[in-house]
Order: structure tokens, then sequence, then C-alpha cells
């Protein structure tokens, strides 16, 4: 599962004991070597997604990370392209990778931006954020935007109830919630938090028109749904 460059199981307990922030320090050198780096295939395919949706200008990409997502906004944005994460190991390791990129150290509930994005992305963050601090989140994107602006992000198909994936996700937030109440300071990382119907309550409670487009190179499941869709969520001209 993991590379031979990538973290050893001491130090992947010593991050998982830690809190989010320090965690992702202490990982950000080996991060792009571990199974949690977004793939390089759902990337180009949501670049393929957004390309039609445009033109862009600038983007920003909420959750940076080490900065795996500014390649699909450097694809799809004419202008500046910025990220912003508030671990400061992994905007080091983004700055190295994309110099020409702005990189901002910040809290994702806290953007320190005005309206000056026509896009924003985020790519495998949202499992740190609880399910009370979404509507704050998407509030912060929103007020990111300019008027018409885009929020897109991937939204994979929950697996099938009964499944090996679904009790390997259910396992694993069973253990971070034990973890959590044992614990001290909390590691909040949840893959069953964001579900689609509440995400589209909140974002449209943060004032964004929202529609769902499937990305079909990344196949369908056995009733042909897709594997994957893009959720687009758009800030009115009129804003």
């Amino acid at each position: 599962m993991f590379s031979p460059e990538g973290p050893t199981l001491r130090e992947l307990t010593r991050q998982a004991l830690s809190s989010v922030e320090q965690g992702y320090d202490l990982l950000a050198g080996k991060f792009d070597a571990t199974p949690f780096r977004t793939p390089d295939r759902l990337l180009a395919a949501v670049a393929d997604a957004l390309e039609p949706l445009g033109p862009f200008d600038s983007g920003l990409d909420v959750c940076c990370g080490t900065g795996a997502g500014l390649p699909v906004l450097r694809s799809v944005c004419a202008g500046r392209i910025a990220g912003v994460d508030f671990s400061a190991g992994m905007i080091a390791e983004a700055r190295a990778a994309h110099p020409t990129a702005t990189l901002v150290r910040a809290d994702a509930l806290a953007l320190p931006f005005g309206p000056v994005f026509d896009l924003a992305v985020s790519f495998g963050a949202f499992g740190h954020f609880l399910p009370a601090q979404q509507r704050a989140l998407f509030a912060q994107v929103h007020a990111s935007l300019r008027p018409g602006g885009t929020f897109a992000f991937p939204l994979p198909a929950p697996p099938r109830v009964g499944s090996a994936p679904y009790w390997t996700l259910w396992g694993f937030d069973a253990v971070m919630r034990l973890r959590n109440a044992l614990w001290r300071p909390p590691f909040v990382m949840y893959y069953r938090t964001f579900r689609l119907a509440d995400v589209r309550e909140r974002l449209r409670s943060a004032g964004f028109r929202v529609e769902l487009r499937p990305i079909r190179s990344l196949g369908t499941r056995e009733d042909g749904s897709p594997q994957c869709r893009l959720v687009v969520a758009r800030k009115s001209l009129a804003a």
C-alpha cells in the first residue's frame, strides 16, 4: 500500500496521535508516497470535466496539501492560481513543487481572501471537517468567489452496503471515533460524514446553486449510476 519512500509504521502512529495540523506537518515530506494523495487519474478526470464549465481566470485550491490539485487549476485557469492549507509542512512541500502559485497558510474556516476567485476546487479534504463545520466552510468559499464563480469537487459514490469497502470505511471511522474519545488532541478524519444529500443542502444554504455532473471517464456502477460525480456549486451573478 505504501511505497518504500513512504512513512514507516512508527511515523504513521506518531501522526495519528497528533493533532490534524501537527500530524500533517510530520507527514508532509512523505505524503505524496502514501495512498492518501489524490490519484492522478481522478485529478485528470476532474480537469476534463471542468474544461467545458469555463472559461476561468483565477483559481483556488482549498486545503491544497502538497499541491496535487494545483495542476488542475493551471489547466483550466488563465490567470493566478492559489492554494490554502493550515499545515506549514504541507504548504512548504507545495511551494517547492509549484513555485509560481500563490500559497497561503490559513484555516479554511477563516479564508483570508475577498471575492477574487472565479473557480475553487478541493480534493480529499472534507473528512477533516465535522458536519457542523461544513456550512461555515462552504460560506467561506462562497465569500472568496467572484459573482458567478464556481466551487467544484469530485464526490465518489458510496460503497455498496455490506461490501468490503463499506466495512473498511465504517471500521476506520469507528476506530477514529474511539481514538478521539480516548486521546487528546483529536485527529478529525472521517470518511462517512460527507453525504450527498447533506452536502447539497449545506451548499444551498451558503448561497450556491448546485448541480451534479457525472464524471463518465471514471466509469459506472452495476446499476448504471456514475462511480464519481462532480459537484458544481455556482455563486449567483447578483451576489
